[in-house]
């Protein structure tokens, strides 16, 4: 069995409850092939899932050319976990609000987030974040 195979059954880095062959995994293989994400919740999972498999092109490919950093280096953080709390879209516009869990250097942490998104030319792309004090 070839190893994308095995990864493609294991459980997605996003928390869903899917496979992330069926879940993630398709819109980090087709993204350059014009295959997106189709809600901001779909598109936040992806991202998260990114972070946690270093795929800093597919980061960059859905941030916002406005707001994104142009490149970007991951902290040494292992993710541990997404709870996705809202997710909204209305037309081009959408929000998430999510907590991810981290461990760094040793010691637990979260980020909880409102996430903003924007549609353009059929596809969500990031555009910034705000940070929620911890609850």
């Amino acid at each position: 069995m070839k190893k994308n195979a095995l990864a493609d059954r294991a459980a997605c880095p996003c928390d869903s409850g899917l496979p992330y062959g069926e879940c993630c995994g398709p819109w980090h293989a087709g993204f350059m092939q014009g295959v997106h994400a189709p809600t901001p919740e779909v598109l936040m999972r992806s991202r998260y899932s990114a972070y946690g498999l270093g795929l800093l092109d597919y980061l960059l490919a859905t941030w916002h050319p406005s707001t994104s950093p142009g490149e970007l280096q991951l902290p040494p953080l292992k993710w541990l976990g997404l709870e996705v709390r809202h997710a909204l879209a209305t037309g081009d516009v959408g929000v998430v609000e999510f907590v991810a869990r981290y461990r760094e250097n040793g010691r637990g942490g979260r980020m909880h987030e409102i996430s903003r998104f924007v549609r353009e030319d059929g596809r969500w792309l990031y555009i910034d974040g705000e940070q929620q004090a911890p609850d």
